[in-house]
């Protein structure tokens, strides 16, 4: 039997950089530490790095969501009353459609309890806030094309294609001339080869190389 042809990857949202931010609420400091991952081993080892950073912390909450379609989730309270901390983290993840990202807010007690809702409502905008000031992007996948041309032509080809608006992810110089790689939409790629026919006077063509992502912000 023919092999089951795997199913094109749809797009995601994702963090569009890792960073901080802070949010101050009755003198308790709420520090939310975001970062892309791509699965739970790098989201643990992100959250054992801040919390060895943030040792003297009281609490270091986490959350995360890796794979496509949001598939693995995991949350912690880190000593915070239950369902007041991780949960609500996760679920502005979820709310937000973001995956291959992980939270951790750290929060250093200020004196003044906040109460369960308090809880929930500081940890849930500590991360929509830092979401908000990292920003979201969307990876879309693309077909892979490896384009093929020689020296002479190769910088004029490559200025073309991203002139055209394509989407050059690599290049690679070897003897017998330049390997560019194109990223190009599923259903833009019969195009694309007839546009690439016509920019190089048939000299070159676009050899399927896989698929690839490109990020786009939001």
């Amino acid at each position: 039997m023919p092999a089951t042809p795997e199913p094109t990857p749809r797009p995601y949202l994702t963090v569009r950089r890792a960073g901080t931010h802070e949010i101050e609420i009755k003198k308790s400091r709420f520090i939310c530490h975001l970062a892309r991952v791509a699965d739970e081993e790098e989201a643990q080892a992100f959250i054992a790095g801040i919390r060895k950073q943030y040792w003297d912390a009281r609490h270091n909450c986490t959350a995360f969501v890796v794979g496509e379609d949001q598939r693995r989730e995991r949350s912690s309270d880190d000593g915070e009353p239950g369902g007041t901390a991780g949960v609500p983290m996760l679920e502005v993840l979820r709310r937000r459609g973001v995956t291959d990202t992980v939270a951790v807010v750290t929060r250093y007690f200020g004196g003044v309890k906040l109460g369960a809702g308090g809880l929930v409502r500081a940890y849930g905008s500590a991360v929509s806030e830092a979401l908000d000031e990292l920003g979201l992007l969307e990876r879309r996948p693309v077909a892979l094309l490896a384009v093929t041309v020689d020296h002479a032509r190769a910088g004029r080809v490559e200025n073309d294609l991203r002139a055209a608006g394509h989407t050059v992810s690599d290049l690679t110089y070897e003897a017998s001339g330049v390997r560019i790689e194109v990223g190009v939409p599923e259903p833009e790629v019969a195009a694309f080869h007839t546009w690439l026919a016509e920019a190089t006077g048939g000299t070159a063509a676009g050899v399927a190389a896989g698929r690839t992502f490109v990020e786009v912000p939001v």
